[in-house]
């Protein structure tokens, strides 16, 4: 009985032995695993939080309003403060001029935002106390060249600031298979006359010579 109990007793003991060696294990299970989980909810919460790239942040920056010269066909959101009567999206007319209420017709075309929101304050000085004028420019549309002929794409381009002919003709689609490249030029007005500027399409492609920076209202013409 007593070589029984002995051997119920080193068993025991054993078994004791056992399952305390395995205790640190199993406790350090969830230490192990508590940092994974930590680190993982941290990180989506970072990716979810993080504040996402502002739309439009490539592309260029609003348009200065001392800077930037009105043209014909432009549109204007002109905004009088506390009157909202006076304010609202006004088209640049094709001969320059703008309508607004009050103030009647006022040339726009060749002026800065600036200038203008000043031209219209004192034309509502007559009206209004201190009347407080903005003018943004909502759509550039006097910015543009044309382009006529063999081309994939004809008609307005918007016109980025130093665009040359040959970058033009590239956002024109390029020329077709059709096209005479000797002979392509570029027509424009300076002083209600025409001049016709030739263009070297083969040196401008080997960057020799990129011709002359384009202006609005340029018209470059692909025989």
């Amino acid at each position: 009985m007593k070589h029984v109990c002995s051997k119920l007793a080193v068993m025991l003991v054993v078994i004791s032995t056992a399952a305390i060696a395995q205790a640190p294990k199993m406790a350090g299970e969830p230490a192990l695993s508590t940092p994974l989980a930590s680190t993982t909810l941290d990180a989506t919460a970072e990716s979810q939080t993080a504040p996402a790239p502002a739309a439009g942040a490539n592309t260029g920056g609003p348009i200065d309003p001392q800077r930037y010269v009105i043209g014909a066909e432009d549109s204007l959101q002109i905004t009088v403060w506390k009157e909202p009567t006076l304010s609202g999206t006004i088209p640049v007319r094709p001969d320059g001029m703008i309508s607004m209420v009050l103030v009647g017709d006022l040339r726009a075309a060749g002026l800065t935002p600036m200038t203008l929101s000043t031209d219209i304050s004192q034309k509502l000085k007559k009206y209004i106390q201190d009347p407080v004028v903005t003018v943004i420019v909502l759509g550039v549309n006097s910015q543009r060249i044309f382009t006529v002929g063999e081309l994939n794409k004809v008609g307005p381009v918007m016109l980025t600031p130093g665009m040359t002919p040959l970058q033009a003709i590239v956002s024109a689609g390029g020329l077709t298979q059709f096209a005479n490249s000797k002979h392509i030029y570029i027509l424009r007005t300076v002083g209600g006359k025409q001049q016709k500027i030739p263009f070297n399409y083969k040196q401008a492609l080997k960057g020799d010579n990129q011709g002359v920076s384009l202006i609005p209202g340029d018209t470059i013409v692909v025989p």
